[in-house]
């Protein structure tokens, strides 16, 4: 790792990089708590590779095609990739370089999206309680906003958090809530949680604990019911949550690659937030500690068949995304002499 991480262990399960390897990809997540994202893969030697780099509250990732985009405390980082197929850098085939990054205040910006046919991000701006995207002379500029926020205002009333893509437009939003007062969320964390069509502009789903991250994914609207711990699906027609997987902890960032999910888990928060879940009376029934680090669910059975676990100064994850095609990747930090010296040359 180019950055000091003291107390931190990162270990996978016995079979973790060998599925790593499979699968020919490699993982980013990142944790607003400790101000990092991660780039997992696999060394030439077939040992895991993990890499670092920080930036001040990160949350919502997004890969699309060779760019990956950030959410931060103040700003929307728009990463690429500068290597081509097939070359190398010091034994990484994949160098993500800070291209731009938009200046949009502090939003508390959660899930963020590429769309078909869109060269603008378009991204969840918690604070405002509605969907928005970049602007060249603004913070934001809103999109859409929930049908029970009566007003765009800097209050958190919802806690809209999650977006789903469908066909390549944003289709499906989670929330913690349906409230229209400020900061109203938090008094509906255990049962409030609801799914909204975008398209309909109606809720389909309600009595959710805390969900977070929907992924349309084969044909089946995915999400994770994170205050009970569950990774399951939602019937669009029914409203239905049907739970797969328990998974140890506080479940937020969802990926797909093949017939495998890809889930981040937190340790709760020993704060009002956070307490009284159903998530806390499940890990006791099943005499489980929290954990903190990246499960893989195997979607044809269900099981937790690897894991990534992360113990020390890292407690808590926000996003998870599987890059396709690269086994090491690496990323080029803002705050280190480095930045200056990479530089490259597009065509005319």
């Amino acid at each position: 790792m180019p950055e000091n991480s003291s107390r931190l262990e990162l270990s996978g399960s016995r079979q973790f990089t060998s599925w790593l390897a499979q699968q020919h990809l490699s993982l980013a997540f990142t944790t607003y708590q400790a101000g990092k994202v991660f780039w997992i893969g696999i060394q030439p030697n077939g040992q895991l590779s993990v890499f670092e780099r920080t930036f001040e509250r990160c949350m919502g990732l997004t890969v699309h095609h060779n760019s990956l985009y950030l959410s931060t405390l103040y700003q929307l980082w728009r990463f690429e990739n500068s290597l081509s197929p097939g070359q190398d850098y010091q034994g990484y085939d994949a160098v993500y370089v800070p291209q731009m990054s938009y200046i949009t205040g502090d939003l508390d910006i959660h899930d963020v999206v590429m769309t078909e046919g869109n060269p603008r991000p378009v991204f969840v701006n918690t604070l405002f309680s509605c969907l928005a995207t970049v602007s060249e002379t603004h913070s934001f500029v809103p999109l859409w906003q929930p049908p029970f926020i009566s007003k765009l205002a800097a209050e958190d009333r919802c806690h809209l958090n999650g977006l789903a893509l469908r066909d390549g437009q944003p289709r499906y939003v989670t929330s913690v809530s349906r409230s229209d007062v400020a900061d109203g969320w938090r008094d509906h964390r255990s049962d409030g949680g609801c799914v909204i069509d975008i398209e309909s502009n109606e809720i389909i789903a309600t009595e959710l604990s805390m969900p977070h991250s929907p992924r349309w994914y084969r044909d089946r609207l995915w999400l994770l019911n994170s205050g009970t711990g569950e990774f399951g699906t939602i019937d669009p027609a029914t409203g239905q949550f049907e739970a797969v997987t328990f998974c140890p902890g506080y479940l937020r960032g969802l990926a797909f690659a093949g017939d495998f999910a890809i889930v981040g888990l937190s340790e709760p928060r020993h704060n009002k937030s956070f307490q009284g879940l159903a998530l806390d009376a499940a890990l006791v029934q099943k005499a489980a500690e929290p954990r903190c680090g990246i499960g893989v669910i195997d979607l044809r059975s269900g099981d937790l068949v690897h894991s990534l676990r992360i113990e020390g100064t890292v407690s808590e994850l926000y996003d998870v995304v599987s890059i396709p095609a690269v086994q090491r990747p690496m990323a080029i930090g803002i705050r280190s002499d480095e930045i200056r010296h990479v530089i490259s040359m597009g065509e005319g």
